[in-house]
């Protein structure tokens, strides 16, 4: 229908070039997808029968007295969401338990949808599991986004105060966001959070304002007797201002990955990625202990000369 051969040229886009692009393009982007889907399904095997990694005969250690229990962002499922982090951990000697929660029967692979306060309560049992299994008093926390601010729940209404030492947020959700904008939008269209709220709760329970975000703030930040490292990045596209991140109370050490390295560009789900954030993972869990400071030599008493 159109020129199409060397040196000839058109006043306008060929459609037919312009459709075999685009099929060309998204058949590529599928495949790539398909890819990297059947790469992270291999990874997430491989990990899941690493030492270390959900593994219920695991028993506490003087160097790593309590188990680490993950919990994964919206959209995250505990198979895929920490192949950098689970590994290097259980590589440092900790016992790692992924929890999976917030599922919806109806959305495969996607979990972290279900109401948070049902989420929490998913938490809540799974780690009187952990303690039951291993045997430990108590145990520590790592959870990105929703999994770094759903804890508090648990820690503030649900007793879980008493069976955690820390927790750890990486790009925390801790007072809600705006979601540049978006969150702000959705109040104007009412059904848009109707029909949210009926299959993925959560999403709009993170809004800034919502009634489990204004629940789960009533009062301190914090609760007593639990320790809290919260690890943040300007460059956060979902919790908006990333300063919602932000955990205010004794116990509670604020860290920008930017103040860390200027160059660290990671994003909100980078961050389970960034080398200087996993360094601060490390050690929150295990703080530097104090050098024992050397007793000054104390000189011999002299000996009496004997006698001549």
């Amino acid at each position: 229908m159109f020129p199409t051969g060397k040196g000839s040229k058109l006043p306008f886009a060929n459609p037919l070039e312009a459709v075999t692009q685009s099929v060309t393009g998204k058949m590529t982007e599928g495949l790539a997808l398909a890819q990297a889907a059947a790469i992270t399904t291999q990874a997430a095997t491989a990990l899941t029968r690493s030492p270390g990694i959900d593994d219920w005969s695991a028993r506490p250690d003087e160097e790593h007295p309590r188990p680490v229990v993950l919990v994964h962002g919206t959209f995250g499922n505990a198979e895929t969401y920490w192949l950098t982090v689970a590994p290097v951990l259980a590589a440092a000697g900790y016992s790692v338990f992924r929890l999976d929660y917030g599922a919806d029967p109806r959305i495969p692979v996607m979990h972290g949808l279900a109401s948070m306060e049902e989420s929490a309560q998913e938490l809540a049992a799974y780690v009187e599991r952990v303690l039951a299994a291993t045997g430990a008093e108590k145990v520590d926390i790592i959870g990105h986004s929703q999994g770094g601010m759903l804890p508090r729940y648990y820690l503030k209404y649900l007793g879980g105060a008493a069976k955690v030492h820390h927790l750890i947020g990486l790009a925390p959700n801790n007072h809600g966001t705006t979601g540049n904008g978006i969150a702000a939008l959705m109040k104007q269209y009412p059904m848009s959070v109707e029909l949210t709220n009926m299959v993925m709760p959560a999403l709009t329970e993170q809004h800034k304002g919502s009634d489990f975000m204004n629940k789960l703030n009533d009062g301190p930040d914090t609760v007593e007797g639990v320790r809290y490292t919260v690890i943040a990045t300007k460059y956060d596209e979902v919790v908006t201002p990333y300063t919602s991140c932000w955990l205010r109370g004794p116990d509670v050490r604020n860290v920008l990955l930017q103040d860390l390295c200027v160059a660290d560009l990671s994003e909100h789900n980078a961050v389970v990625y960034s080398p200087f954030a996993m360094r601060e993972v490390l050690r929150a869990l295990a703080p530097a202990k104090p050098k024992k400071t050397k007793e000054p030599a104390v000189a011999a008493a002299p000996q009496p000369k004997p006698a001549p």
